[in-house]
């Protein structure tokens, strides 16, 4: 019977995936199954969870959200009796995989009174605060345990007079590759761009000549010949060769994680999230949101999501006013910059400035501001909605399944305790 054990195990550990799952002590969660047979990128051989490794993929998010409790804040021989209550310089006490049983939202799997175990005598500091319970700390639009930069009372006092719709809300402007990518004139120095006569009535190459490649002078061996040899279908190398700020973003994604653990591309039929059968088995990589030559990122903005995505939430999309707003601006009736795609929201456009020159770029990381949902607050709906309108939003439970097609119909005490506090502390002159 030993040997007959051995002999399935043994199978299964040398076949696919899949097959392996067997090894797995419990299910992960939604954050980390997509790589759940990729041990050694959480655990030591035949030891325990590497603290560092959690630290390797969300450290820089961590950073970027201003974390409220960080590593620091626990090593302060001021806090040292913090410590006692619950070891809070370690990721791994609240972040344990495999024990479905004890994980809440967001993959924690510390029980609900957490915060009241450094936090028990709040109302001493916060009389607003009598009377809740220790499982309202985390409400939506109250507070969140790293990222507080939608939350902070200064933050929410600035915004308290917004109105619910901001007027003229338009999105900056995309950086055009080929203002700014030496590289991608590098590959191109024939006029011509290496297309020969007889290539011209291809749909290929019409697809090509309209789109921004062509403009930068990207002809077809820069990425189908780039290292000399030339290939029927490059694969991600050659985008990330000019696009190298993206690449990375989507390798840090639900999208493309699994790509950054040297796995094999992520297909929708892998995903937690309903998906639409007929894309079940696609793989995910540039070209399936972009396409191989026309690039065109007004369909990577919305079909190509819709093409995979089959979950209430995206299925409500084009009976938005969203979508409306979108197709207004894809018609000419609306200025640019006006729509609002999916993308808007989950790959957002971001500002950044390096030696004096801002460029645009849109974040592919598509998870980056989807938990906890306040991180999506001030780099997408702020732009085109009021702080506290945001906040009755992203708290309302059933407006996400509708596309936030309509006013919430739930509201946040936040802006409003502030603002009290602030009132009461005024000193009469």
């Amino acid at each position: 019977m030993l040997l007959l054990v051995a002999g399935y195990l043994s199978s299964r550990f040398f076949r696919t995936e899949e097959d392996a799952t067997v090894f797995l002590p419990g299910p992960t969660t939604h954050g980390h199954h997509q790589i759940e047979m990729k041990c050694a990128v959480c655990h030591d051989a035949w030891g325990g969870v590497r603290e560092q490794s959690c630290i390797d993929c969300h450290g820089a998010a961590l950073a970027a959200g201003d974390d409220s409790h960080p590593k620091a804040k626990f090593t302060d021989p001021r806090n040292a009796d913090r410590l006692l209550a619950i070891a809070a310089d370690k990721c791994v006490t609240c972040h344990v995989e495999h024990r479905p049983e004890t994980t809440l939202a967001m993959g924690v799997t510390q029980p609900q009174d957490l915060c009241w175990q450094c936090h028990a005598e709040i109302t001493q500091e916060r009389p607003s605060h009598k009377g809740m319970s220790f499982t309202t700390c985390s409400s939506v639009g109250c507070h969140n345990y790293h990222d507080n930069t939608a939350l902070y009372e200064d933050f929410l006092a600035k915004h308290a007079a917004d109105p619910a719709t901001l007027l003229k809300a338009l999105l900056p402007e995309l950086t055009e590759k080929a203002k700014t990518n030496a590289a991608s004139q590098d590959k191109a120095p024939a006029p011509d761009h290496g297309i020969t006569p007889a290539d011209g009535g291809s749909k290929i190459l019409a697809a090509w000549q309209g789109s921004g490649h062509a403009a930068a002078s990207v002809n077809c061996t820069a990425c189908h010949a780039g290292d000399g040899q030339w290939k029927d279908q490059p694969g991600q190398d050659s985008c990330m060769e000019c696009h190298k700020e993206e690449n990375a973003g989507f390798r840090e994604g639900l999208h493309g994680m699994r790509l950054a653990q040297g796995l094999s591309s992520m297909e929708p039929a892998m995903a937690r999230l309903p998906m639409r059968p007929e894309a079940a088995h696609s793989t995910l990589t540039c070209i399936s949101c972009h396409g191989p030559h026309d690039v065109d990122t007004r369909r990577a903005a919305v079909d190509s999501c819709l093409q995979c995505h089959n979950d209430g939430h995206s299925l409500a999309y084009k009976s938005s006013k969203h979508y409306r707003l979108w197709q207004a601006e894809l018609s000419g009736a609306a200025p640019a910059g006006s729509g609002v795609s999916c993308a808007t929201c989950h790959m957002p456009r971001e500002e950044h400035v390096v030696a004096g020159v801002t460029t645009v770029r849109a974040q592919h990381n598509q998870s980056l501001n989807l938990r906890p949902v306040e991180k999506m607050a001030r780099g997408v709906c702020i732009r085109c909605h009021g702080l506290g309108f945001t906040l009755d939003s992203l708290a309302d439970p059933g407006l996400g399944q509708t596309n936030f097609d309509g006013p919430p119909g739930h509201h946040v005490d936040s802006i409003d305790m502030v603002l009290r506090r602030r009132s009461s502390s005024v000193k009469p002159k």
